[in-house]
């Protein structure tokens, strides 16, 4: 059998005109520094131009727009798309992004399956008085009608992960134009998608991959009418006041167990929480509440991840990340400041493991807090890290709040319905189950359509 191909791949800007090899074209190495692919940089013209004919461009009807995203999730996940097939792909993006693979390719399946369902998902955000088109029967009466906020729509994708280019093709089903800027560090998905699109039916100029630097990143918003960006607490504070752009930050996903539940119950659910992707997402446990002593918790979690071995990111068996040796020791002194003052329980004296290629695992950290309303709760590190903490009835919601996910292992309703109704937790859970879970249909961080869409009242004679 042969083995994985280890020439330099070209990753062309995909334009209004079809694919582009820009002469500013950046080297994307893998994590052992292994050059692995060449990204095209587009300049700002280039963007305008092609933000200019995605404005021009009609959109498809709505049932063609549908088929041709079922299409694109068979391309996506059997065909040869820009020239890798798709075990090519995985290798190149867990050696790249440090994935480990069996996420990548649970990470495909789940792509598929998301485009497959994008018209539901995006049905179940239509509010139940809305009707799709202008021209239904019972506008006649009078009727809200469901309608795009614009035409084109920008993303900024993630690099952490490829889980999250599940979302974005939903804007393409509500008619959408969609430019995508992918990560410098995991751009071989979006420009996969992107192909399989294309390869579907979508014409040049209703979805597009612009790679652009740093300096160039900001014409894409601006260019557009709505935009979807991911990145940090920075990111989160430069445009949480901009209605135009939807901002996707730190999840500080956490669980919490009360007095009534018996944890060792339900500590596969906890590990897999922490560590399930390679404890990068944003839907990850960063921090557990425990009613009670936190200390029987923390010896059990690391017990269980110090178990776990260090492998590189394209074995089978991998499960933590990897990252260049100057990556992971930059990570790993910032987990040594942040967690000064705590009780370490694994990670303590440091969380890097150097491989033999050269490249770095970052293994497992679990850190005891003294109190719930401790600082590092908030910590979210791209490694299964995890700070475990008393909480108390007295503590309130107060320590919960600011999460994306919420696991509640508990028999108290009333609490339950108190954590519902929190606003700034995102999503409940109530019982065993991992706060990593997600199904097509059901809201993220809301539903993307709820940003992308609005209703006006028609009425017609």
């Amino acid at each position: 059998m042969a083995g994985p191909r280890t020439d330099v791949v070209p990753l062309d800007a995909l334009g209004p005109r079809g694919p582009y090899r820009a002469r500013n074209r950046l080297t994307v190495t893998d994590v052992a520094g292994r050059e692995s692919a060449e990204l095209s940089l587009v300049p700002s013209l280039f963007v305008d131009r092609t933000m200019r004919a995605m404005r021009r461009a009609a959109a498809p009807e709505p049932d063609e727009r549908i088929a041709m995203i079922g299409r694109a999730a068979e391309l996506f996940a059997t065909a040869t798309l820009g020239g890798l097939t798709p075990d090519e792909y995985a290798y190149r993006v867990s050696r790249v992004g440090g994935t480990p693979i069996s996420v990548v390719r649970a990470t495909v399946t789940a792509i598929t399956a998301r485009l497959r369902k994008a018209h539901y998902s995006v049905e179940q955000a239509r509010p139940a008085g809305a009707v799709n088109r202008w021209d239904d029967p019972l506008t006649r009466t009078g009727r809200a009608v469901w309608v795009r906020r614009g035409d084109v729509f920008a993303v900024h994708a993630a690099g952490n992960h490829p889980g999250p280019h599940s979302l974005w093709p939903e804007a393409l089903a509500l008619g959408y134009r969609v430019a995508v800027r992918p990560s410098r560090r995991e751009p071989f998905t979006p420009h996969r998608l992107v192909t399989a699109l294309r390869a579907a039916g979508f014409g040049d100029d209703r979805v597009a991959l612009l790679p652009t630097d740093h300096a160039t990143a900001d014409t894409l918003l601006r260019g557009a009418d709505l935009g979807l960006l991911y990145g940090g607490e920075d990111v989160v504070r430069k445009y949480a006041g901009s209605p135009r752009v939807l901002p996707q930050g730190p999840g500080r996903s956490k669980i919490l167990l009360t007095r009534e539940v018996d944890w060792r119950e339900h500590l596969g659910t906890i590990v897999d929480s922490v560590s399930r992707h390679g404890g990068t997402g944003c839907v990850n446990t960063t921090a557990v509440f425990v009613e009670g002593d936190p200390a029987p918790l923390c010896a059990a979690l690391a017990e269980r991840l110090a178990a776990v071995p260090s492998l590189p990111p394209q074995d089978p068996a991998a499960v933590f990340p990897v990252q260049p040796p100057a990556t992971a020791k930059a990570l790993e002194a910032h987990l040594l400041h942040r967690a000064a003052g705590t009780r370490p329980w694994l990670g303590g004296d440091g969380v890097l493991d150097e491989l033999a290629d050269g490249s770095a695992v970052l293994r497992a950290a679990v850190h005891q807090l003294d109190a719930p309303d401790a600082p590092q709760a908030a910590v979210e590190m791209p490694f299964p890290c995890v700070w475990v903490a008393p909480w108390s009835r007295e503590a309130g919601l107060g320590p919960l709040r600011d999460t994306l996910v919420l696991t509640a292992i508990t028999h108290d309703d009333g609490l339950v319905a108190e954590l519902v109704a929190e606003p700034s937790i995102g999503n409940v859970y109530v019982g065993d189950h991992p706060t990593y879970w997600m199904e097509s249909g059901l809201p993220h961080d809301g539903y993307l359509a709820e940003f992308l869409m609005r209703c006006k009242s028609v009425i017609r004679d």
